[in-house]
């Protein structure tokens, strides 16, 4: 995005130096083709920016019934990707074992989800998750579909209390719910979490 914007600041101060200089004559074509050029690729980059949406994956696994399942988390991506939404899932160490009873490295539970390797990731054996979550959030200034709350970590990452941070979201009979219209931040307590 940066180049388009360079590229059109170029542009103008090119159109402004033709019409300005005597001998910019037929200059100032040139310049105001290469300025709606420019202006056509900051537009089309604009548009393409990516949306990036942090997945807490074994918060969404639980989401029907309480009991482990894929099912909600396919629902949630699906949703995200049309939506426009761009995501990454990631895991506590001990999702396979969830999920299938065994161990499930970040390829195979990107293959289970239908996602490229580099958007899935699990956390080594004996660290929580949470911190990966939320760090992963931050740095991709993105929010979080998740029903936690994240209270343990509210000290380090404020900015779960911030509107717009986190997703809540629900699966029941097949269809996943997710609020993006209002998201929540860590405050007041609705429901579990």
């Amino acid at each position: 995005m940066v180049v388009p914007v360079l590229l059109s600041i170029l542009c103008l101060a090119g159109l402004v130096a033709a019409a300005l200089h005597p001998f910019g004559q037929g200059w100032d074509v040139v310049a105001l083709s290469a300025l709606l050029a420019s202006l056509w690729l900051l537009v089309r980059a604009w548009r393409n920016r990516i949306h990036w949406v942090v997945v807490d994956g074994s918060n969404v696994l639980h989401w029907r019934d309480n009991r482990p399942d894929p099912a909600p988390l396919r629902a949630v991506l699906a949703t995200l990707r049309r939506k426009g939404r761009k995501p990454v899932v990631i895991f506590d160490a001990n999702a396979g074992f969830k999920i299938a009873g065994r161990h499930m490295g970040d390829v195979a539970l990107a293959r289970l989800l239908d996602l490229p390797p580099r958007q899935v990731a699990l956390v080594p054996s004996g660290q929580p998750a949470d911190p990966t979550i939320l760090r992963t959030a931050r740095d991709l200034k993105a929010p979080i579909v998740t029903n936690d709350r994240y209270r343990d970590w509210m000290s380090e990452f404020p900015e779960v209390r911030r509107p717009g941070t986190l997703i809540p979201g629900r699966y029941a009979d097949g269809v996943v719910t997710l609020d993006l219209r209002r998201p929540r931040g860590g405050g007041k307590r609705r429901g579990k979490g």
